[in-house]
C-alpha cells in the first residue's frame, strides 16, 4: 500500500540528503520497467545496460508514461515546487556477475545546470540489495561543496560506469548507508550527496531508472539538451529546450499498458 507524508519526506531529505519511499509505483509498472531494460538491450546490443542514457530515453513513450505518474510527481512537487521538468533520465542496470561499479561521486559535478537545483529519483524495477550492488550514500555530505571534475581522479570506463571518481582516501566508508529497495520503491537523493555502488557479482539483475527533476526556474546551459515539461509552466526568460510528447511506433517502441495514449 502506498502511503506518503510529504512533510516528513521533505524534512528527511533536507536533513540527510536522501529519503526512501516504499511502494511508490505498483508492481505491474515496476515489471514493465524491468522489461523495458531488456527490450532496450536487444535493440541496442552494443550499449551496456549501465549506459542507457537520456538521449535514448527522452523520446521514448514508456519513459513519458512513467514521467506522467501522479504519485511520483506529487512527491517531487513537495521538494522542488509545482513547476516541474525532467532534466535527465538514465537506466543504470547491472547484469548478474558482471555489473560495473560506480565510483564515489556527486551528481552535480557533471551537470550543466544554473543553479544546481535538481533532485534525483531512483525507481527500482527489481530488488536492489547489498548482494546485487545497491546504491550507497554518505549521509550529510549534501552540505559539502561540489568537487570540480579536475579535483577528481580518472578511472577506467572498461571497469567503471563513470570516468571520474572521488579518491577513496577522501571517503569514510564506515559512514555509508546502503539504499536497499524492493521493486516499486523509490529513493530520492540530493545532487551534492556523495554516493556510488559496488560491482554486481551476484546472480541477480539490479535494474533502476534514475529520473532527474528540476524546477523550471533552473537553466540548462547546454542548448542542445532536451528537457520535458511535466507539471506547471515554464518560466519566462529561462530558455530551456522542451521536447514534445512522443508518438508510439510499433517498430520503434516497446508496447506497455497505456501505450495507446501515445498514438
Amino acid at each position: 500500500m502506498f502511503k506518503i507524508i510529504c512533510s516528513d519526506i521533505k524534512k528527511e531529505y533536507d536533513a540527510n540528503g536522501f529519503v526512501i519511499i516504499r511502494n511508490a509505483i505498483d508492481l505491474e509498472l515496476a515489471n514493465e520497467l524491468e522489461n523495458h531494460v531488456h527490450w532496450l538491450g536487444e535493440k541496442y546490443p552494443d550499449i551496456r545496460p549501465e549506459s542507457l542514457h537520456h538521449n535514448l530515453l527522452v523520446h521514448d513513450p514508456f519513459i513519458h508514461h512513467i514521467l506522467n505518474c501522479d504519485k511520483l510527481l506529487n512527491i517531487i512537487e513537495h521538494i522542488i515546487g509545482p513547476n516541474i521538468a525532467l532534466f535527465g533520465a538514465h537506466y543504470i542496470a547491472k547484469k548478474p556477475f558482471k555489473g560495473k561499479p560506480v565510483g564515489w561521486h556527486q551528481d552535480g559535478s557533471y551537470w550543466p545546470l544554473e543553479p544546481m537545483d535538481v533532485v534525483s529519483l531512483w525507481v527500482a524495477g527489481t530488488p536492489s540489495t547489498v548482494k546485487n550492488a545497491c546504491m550507497r550514500v554518505i549521509p550529510g555530505t549534501q552540505n559539502k561543496m561540489l568537487l570540480k571534475p579536475s579535483e577528481m581522479m580518472k578511472v577506467d570506463t572498461e571497469e567503471y560506469v563513470l570516468d571520474l571518481a572521488i579518491h577513496p582516501d577522501e571517503i569514510d566508508e564506515s559512514e555509508a548507508v546502503d539504499i536497499e529497495l524492493n521493486a516499486g520503491d523509490v529513493s530520492i537523493h540530493n545532487p551534492f550527496i556523495i554516493h556510488g555502488s559496488n560491482a554486481n557479482v551476484s546472480d541477480q539483475w539490479r535494474i533502476g531508472l534514475t529520473l532527474r527533476y528540476i524546477p523550471t526556474s533552473a537553466y540548462v546551459t547546454r542548448e542542445d539538451w532536451e528537457c520535458v515539461l511535466l507539471r506547471g509552466s515554464a518560466v519566462e526568460g529561462i530558455k530551456n529546450n522542451y521536447s514534445q510528447k512522443p508518438v508510439f511506433k510499433n517498430e520503434e517502441h516497446m508496447p506497455f499498458n497505456g501505450f495507446e495514449l501515445y498514438k
